[in-house]
């Protein structure tokens, strides 16, 4: 354990290093601090990663590294088909050449050749970003125009390697780590990039959330084998990689096929890092770029949009609550209308405060939209879109109790996300409709506050997780905490998916026998004469106190 300790130690102290030159360099707090921190993590685990693969390659060939090399041409083309779903450098690419030419007055221009050159292989090609529209972005970008002093490129390149030397740390002895280890170094990664902007979901979704989310999910279909699971919002891809881990492999092989759409390229290239940090490159092919409202780009048929959205086993989402999305407003109506894919309707463009639109309801429709008919889906929402009395909202739930899909609600503790002050809501559905009752669960009152940054946030301990997780699926009422309904309940209720108002009332008697009766209604009696007393006294001072003024 404190070998593991040390290692994620270790790693945080190299993007901690890597923080203080760009901030050296004035880079601090600019988009291009993330593209550095990130694309050189990443090549620093990409590179470790080839050198651990080749030894391992050669040990088992019973060859040398430096045989294996020599014979370039047959020898790699083995090692690239067996490690085909790791990012193929040539031995001139990686760090230990590299940094024995470091001396050179353009060691900044080699290594940006060896980005362009890792990223344009044709083995790579796979590694790239693909948009809405078809387009590929490359694995790396060049590195040294960040700086704009030519006389200060070289030192900031030399200083990156002196950070990433194979004798400094080697991500070799960190790969047999499976998903925890990565999910940590990750978050630490990216928690000084990763805040809303208004943009989708690149705000981090807290891990006891993701953990709930998938352990819930996976429970309410238990035998199901390979899945099909998507994020349409994914973000970093925080609550669908915790989903992908919670389904776990078989023989090796991941029982979870990824699928995500995002429209921020900041969130998919965090997306793309965390895929290939948790082993799941097979699905890197299934990542888009782009509108999932107005072009969603996942088909039944890959590729052809004529054969209809592509339904999914299990659909996770935190979608931004408010967006303004006047500009696709319109357009979203006029291509999607026909299909029944927003069935409750899509926001109005109010007049003023464009960016107060609620774009999270048209997410939550395209998830039912895109369910298998025995589909399981968990969304966070707003609170207050459980109790609404009107509109998109009300409709939504009105079509979730009708159609018997809401399997149940977990109200969040306030404040459980540190930068929005937004109390949430987790809903979670079940296209099957295969139970009569719906669980409710007000988990506002766990978590313990601490401070995070600037911000302070609510923390679940794992006993609350646990807590939450196995009433949930028990579908166990528990008093003050879950309440268990018939979905004719919740009708009556006027749809209301608040848990508050299914508890029981509370109302505390004593039992007394007629003596102890007449006893306690003569000491109110005598207690409520002596307020008429003390009453009609200070009436009578006041009266005499008026008196006086009035004659003075």
């Amino acid at each position: 354990m404190n070998y593991v300790m040390d290692m994620e130690k270790s790693i945080k102290q190299i993007i901690d290093q890597l923080k203080g030159l760009c901030s050296q360099n004035g880079l601090a707090n600019q988009a291009s601090e993330e593209r550095v921190i990130t694309s050189i993590f990443l090549y620093k685990f990409l590179n470790d990663k080839f050198l651990f693969n080749l030894a391992d390659f050669a040990k088992k060939q019973g060859k040398t590294v430096e045989t294996i090399l020599e014979n370039k041409k047959h020898e790699m083309d083995l090692y690239y088909k067996k490690y085909s779903m790791d990012v193929a450098f040539a031995y001139e690419d990686t760090i230990p050449y590299l940094i024995n030419k470091s001396n050179s007055d353009t060691f900044y221009k080699d290594f940006d050749d060896t980005l362009e050159r890792i990223s344009n292989r044709e083995e790579n090609r796979y590694f790239s970003i693909v948009t809405a529209d078809g387009t590929r972005k490359p694995l790396f970008e060049p590195i040294s125009n960040v700086i704009d002093d030519s006389k200060k490129k070289n030192l900031f390149v030399r200083n990156i390697f002196s950070y990433i030397s194979q004798e400094k740390f080697d991500f070799g002895a960190a790969f047999p780590n499976k998903f925890d280890f990565y999910s940590a170094i990750f978050e630490y990664l990216i928690k000084d990039y990763n805040v809303a902007s208004g943009v989708y979901a690149e705000y981090f979704t807290p891990q006891s959330v993701s953990s709930i989310i998938a352990r819930i999910l996976v429970r309410m279909s238990p035998g199901m084998n390979a899945s099909e699971i998507y994020d349409p919002s994914a973000g970093s891809g925080s609550l669908i990689l915790h989903l992908a881990h919670e389904l776990g492999a078989d023989e090796g092989i991941n029982r979870a096929v990824v699928y995500t759409q995002d429209i921020s390229n900041k969130s998919t290239r965090f997306l793309r890092l965390n895929l290939l940090l948790n082993g799941l490159a097979a699905s890197l092919s299934n990542v888009i770029e782009g509108d999932t409202l107005l072009d969603p780009s996942h088909f039944t048929v890959e590729g052809d949009p004529a054969s209809g959205l592509k339904k999914f086993d299990y659909i996770t989402s935190n979608p931004p609550f408010k967006m303004d999305f006047s500009s696709t407003r319109d357009s979203i109506q006029t291509k999607w209308e026909e299909s029944g894919r927003f069935f409750a309707g899509i926001p109005k463009i109010p007049e003023k405060k464009k960016a107060s639109m609620s774009i999270y309801l048209l997410f939550i429709q395209h998830i039912l939209y895109s369910l298998k008919p025995n589909g399981k889906a968990a969304v966070v929402v707003p609170t207050g879109f459980l109790t609404a009395q009107s509109g998109i909202e009300f409709k939504i739930r009105e079509h979730l109790i009708k159609n018997k899909m809401l399997k149940g609600v977990v109200s969040m503790p306030p404040s459980i996300f540190a930068n929005t002050g937004t109390n949430v809501s987790v809903l979670f559905f079940d296209k099957a409709a295969s139970t009569e009752k719906v669980i409710f669960i007000d988990a506002s009152k766990l978590g313990t506050k601490i401070k995070d940054g600037k911000n302070q946030r609510m923390v679940l301990s794992s006993e609350e997780i646990d807590k939450i997780i196995e009433t949930f699926v028990a579908c166990e009422q528990v008093e003050d905490f879950s309440a268990v309904v018939s979905f004719d309940e919740v009708a009556a209720k006027k749809y209301s998916f608040s848990a508050g108002q299914y508890f029981d009332v509370k109302v505390e008697y004593s039992v007394l026998t007629p003596d102890e009766f007449s006893k306690k209604v003569s000491q109110f009696q005598e207690t409520l004469s002596e307020y008429f007393r003390t009453g009609k006294v200070l009436e009578e001072d006041i009266e005499k106190q008026l008196g006086m003024l009035k004659y003075e």
